[in-house]
């Protein structure tokens, strides 16, 4: 008995003094995203006493600079944003197909996918939307002036940016494909090492460009005109028309319950609301929290809701101004329950047993997120890619910026996969002026009325179940964000028909009672699953931020 209550005592103080996992914790606002020199001007402008959506402009900007690997001007993105009020909504900055773009551009006189074309070089580019989101977004909610705004970014590229050694080996690792896209050495070529500056001087300039003229500088202005004559002496098919004639385009966010929680995310061309909608209807009457968590039965039940939205993800979903999507039935809570019908704890369904249902899809890893919360209380959730690393390898070196390869994220051929293994259909098929159909799910969750919690993730096909891993662990296992980010996290997107993990990160014991059951693991294409951007509303009204340690990211707040 004695040795019994000594044993009790020794695991009570061990849990006792387990360390609290928190990240960091301010008053009033904060901004988190991939690296700290973005999310240190983005705060900047906050104690100014501009507001989210200025900080919104900063950080996209100083990303452009920071982070060449995703963050962009030569790309596009998605913001969700929840104003002090509860007013909510969505600004779709997406690439565009050019006006040249027809659905068979990407395949040969036999009608299979000609290798690299729609990824590597101008042919794989689609419009930019990056700055027109940026003066959108300002122009309708800014404070500060956007001359004001843009200032910090062009001093940070001509002073130069630290090389980080996780910044080192993505460089070394991408290096071999600059040549096979650029005709001429670019800046990239170079051996940067650990330690080393990079200054930014051609992307200085035209920034400098764009804060005296305004967004037409790149759409119409001498900016447009030499990308434009780039892309065109590349072999790509952007023109002068297509830059003039883009916009971004305010969109209604997909909104829906879980518990007592209420998601906000983004609507189509993303496919990333929807997706999370169906997953979390799917999960909704289990008690993942009695099960634990990344118990086996846990990563099972939320494994079968992942395969089935998955599935639909690549039939229903693509630019919503060219195919009509069923938004309400798909996230209904009862198309979802016919949906999980079929489930069973005793086994798998396979994905070939699994189509899309029956009312009668594309993606990058190397996305970046930035998560935004100011002292006003309005909070921003942006998503912002050029879709492979380092997009097409193509760099502009007179204007300073790498291109998207964001065509890429169409179906070139309904029913083949694309690089990241996701399988399009006919509502994803290219077209002139369409978006392509994307996985990025900027997101916000209000508890019971209100802000709890501003999320988001690079990552690909991996994307949605970041977000829902992280949004799962805050409120299912009462886990704070930096905790809720820290953990391993798995992936399962319908084909191929296994569950990505991150490797030597989960109990071997259910790694096994999960092949027993009959599920194929995979732990060798997956050494990272998302970098998540988090910040959540404690009780007390404090912001505790969350930045991803697979990344050199960080929460910058005050």
């Amino acid at each position: 008995m004695k040795k019994l209550t000594i044993l009790f005592l020794f695991t009570l103080f061990t849990i006792s003094c387990k360390k609290e996992v928190k990240g960091l914790i301010v008053e009033k606002a904060m901004v988190v995203s991939a690296r700290e020199e973005a999310s240190k001007i983005g705060v900047a402008i906050l104690e100014k006493g501009g507001n989210a959506f200025d900080a919104m402009a900063a950080t996209e900007l100083a990303l452009a600079v920071a982070y060449p690997y995703a963050g962009n001007i030569g790309g596009g993105g998605f913001m969700i944003y929840r104003k002090n009020d509860g007013e909510i909504g969505a600004l779709d900055y997406r690439e565009k197909a050019p006006l040249a773009a027809h659905k068979d551009m990407y395949l040969d006189s036999l009608g299979n996918v000609i290798k690299n074309k729609s990824t590597l070089g101008a042919t794989a580019v689609g419009v930019p939307g990056t700055i027109a989101g940026v003066f959108a977004s300002h122009k309708r909610f800014g404070k500060l002036p956007i001359e004001e705004i843009i200032q910090p970014v062009i001093e940070l590229a001509y002073k130069g940016v630290v090389v980080t050694k996780k910044q080192e080996k993505r460089i070394q690792k991408y290096q071999p494909n600059f040549p096979k896209a650029n005709k001429n050495k670019i800046l990239f070529d170079k051996k940067w090492k650990a330690g080393d500056t990079i200054k930014y001087v051609a992307l200085a300039k035209t920034l400098t460009r764009i804060q005296q003229n305004g967004r037409d500088e790149f759409y119409k202005g001498e900016t447009a005109k030499k990308l434009a004559q780039f892309l065109q002496e590349n072999g790509g098919y952007v023109t002068e028309e297509d830059l003039a004639k883009y916009e971004a385009k305010w969109r209604t966010p997909i909104t829906f319950q879980y518990d007592n929680l209420r998601v906000i995310s983004m609507s189509p061309p993303s496919s990333g609301g929807i997706c999370l909608a169906q997953i979390m209807n799917a999960l909704e009457p289990y008690e993942l929290d009695k099960f634990g968590h990344n118990t086996a039965k846990s990563i099972q039940v939320i494994t079968e809701a992942e395969r089935r939205a998955y599935a639909d993800r690549s039939f229903f979903l693509g630019d919503p101004d060219f195919v009509k999507i069923p938004v309400k039935e798909l996230i209904s809570k009862e198309y979802t329950k016919k949906r999980m019908d079929n489930f069973s704890f005793e086994k798998p369904t396979k994905s070939s047993e699994v189509s899309h249902g029956n009312i009668e899809m594309v993606e990058s890893d190397e996305t970046t997120h930035y998560s935004i919360v100011d002292q006003y209380g309005n909070a921003v959730s942006v998503t912002t890619t050029i879709n492979g690393a380092y997009g097409s390898k193509l760099y502009c070196s007179e204007l300073g910026f790498f291109l998207n390869n964001e065509m890429d994220d169409f179906s070139s051929k309904p029913g083949e996969p694309n690089m990241f293994g996701l399988i399009g259909a006919e509502a994803n098929k290219i077209a002139p002026e369409k978006r392509m159909l994307s996985s990025m799910t900027p997101t916000i969750v209000e508890k019971e009325g209100k802000l709890y919690m501003v999320v988001g993730t690079p990552g690909g096909s991996t994307i949605i179940t970041s977000v829902l891993q992280t949004i799962l662990n805050v409120h299912e296992y009462n886990m704070g964000m930096q905790e809720a980010i820290n953990q391993p996290r798995f992936h399962h997107q319908w084909l191929p028909d296994v569950i990505r993990m991150e490797p030597n990160s989960f109990d071997p014991k259910v790694k096994d009672q999960l092949k027993t059951i009959g599920y194929e693991l995979d732990e060798t294409n997956s050494p990272v699953i998302g970098k998540v951007e988090g910040i959540l509303i404690l009780p007390n009204g404090k912001l505790e931020g969350g930045a991803d340690p697979r990344g050199d990211d960080k929460a910058v707040g005050f």
